[in-house]
């Protein structure tokens, strides 16, 4: 399939911190890329590179075909963005924040109004249409901000962690949307640090950690560099740990890991609920008594943590220096 999206051997320093270091990307049509890394890893300086923020120091990038370098206003006129922060004028109103974008597309006056409307009513705000943006909640001015990127209905859309600060309704609400555009044609690259969301909405993911990228595939291909299924279980008594960890043992291809409790034991196994079965006629015999026990695959986390050797924070945005830095 033809990348709509490309990146080749992209750097960007800011002074000493190199924050992008040869990364290569390519989004096919209609698809969505999932970009995940911890904070600091360059994801938000990728979007900015991509969207003609920012200059790369080297490589090479093109949008719709396009070399956002050479001809970044050609991108511009193909291309949606919602950043880290929803970029919305409080003291207009919802209404009047879609017209002014539209405008500033030179839509004309009468389009500029059907098209405010037509979004507002799309992201369910059309009740708070006339109200100024600060009287919003952060996941109506969310949804306003995903609004405004669409006005020109652009063919390939930009999120930078759109969903940072949701309750999970609002997080639910905006999947939905993402997942209806994407299946009307747009190519969507999305910025994300929860797990979940990139498992849900992303064809392709692409794990970055300094600026460069370590892993690649959907989510079941990279769920599968981590092993299979996996047994955890949390025993009654902690005295009886390290007899419940040599049954497990048994059982396990892998390492038995304890808990920071001390009462939870996890094992990668095979066989599924065979093996499942098996360990708990085990414990069953040896009298070991459990509080809980569970078979699960492992999970995009699991992933996260094994490529990036730290877990994710989704409670923080994407710390990276900003665009004026080192220019």
């Amino acid at each position: 399939m033809t990348a709509v999206i490309e990146a080749h051997g992209l750097v960007k320093r800011y002074g000493s911190v190199t924050a992008l270091d040869g990364l290569d990307l390519a989004v096919p049509a209609g698809t969505v890329l999932g970009l995940l890394g911890p904070n600091g890893a360059g994801k938000t300086t990728a979007v900015r590179v991509l969207t003609t923020l920012l200059r790369p120091d080297a490589g090479r990038a093109s949008v719709a075909g396009i070399d956002v370098v050479d001809h970044p206003d050609e991108v511009r006129r193909r291309i949606g963005l919602s950043g880290q922060y929803a970029a919305v004028d409080e003291t207009l109103t919802g209404y009047e924040n879609l017209e002014m974008i539209a405008r500033l597309y030179r839509l004309g006056r009468r389009r500029a109004r059907t098209r405010a409307r037509e979004l507002l009513e799309r992201f369910t705000l059309s009740d708070a249409a006339d109200r100024p943006v600060k009287t919003y909640s952060g996941g109506m001015r969310r949804r306003l901000d995903l609004a405004g990127s669409l006005v020109a209905e652009p063919s390939v859309l930009f999120l930078d962690e759109p969903t940072t600060g949701l309750d999970p309704r609002s997080r639910v609400t905006m999947w939905e949307v993402i997942r209806e555009l994407v299946d009307q044609g747009t190519t969507l690259l999305l910025t994300t640090q929860y797990l979940e969301e990139a498992d849900r909405l992303a064809d392709e993911i692409v794990v970055i950690d300094h600026g460069r990228a370590i892993a690649r595939g959907d989510a079941d291909t990279l769920k599968a560099r981590v092993g299979g299924e996996r047994i955890e279980l949390i025993v009654r008594d902690a005295e009886r740990l390290d007899d419940a960890r040599q049954v497990l043992s048994r059982s396990a291809v892998g390492e038995v890991v304890v808990d920071d409790h001390g009462t939870g034991l996890t094992a990668p196994v095979d066989g599924g609920p065979d093996t499942l079965m098996q360990v708990l006629r085990e414990l069953d015999a040896a009298g070991i008594g459990l509080k809980d026990v569970g078979l699960r695959r492992p999970t995009l986390d699991d992933v996260f943590l094994t490529l990036t050797g730290q877990p994710t924070d989704a409670s923080t945005p994407d710390h990276e220096p900003s665009p004026e830095v080192g220019r």
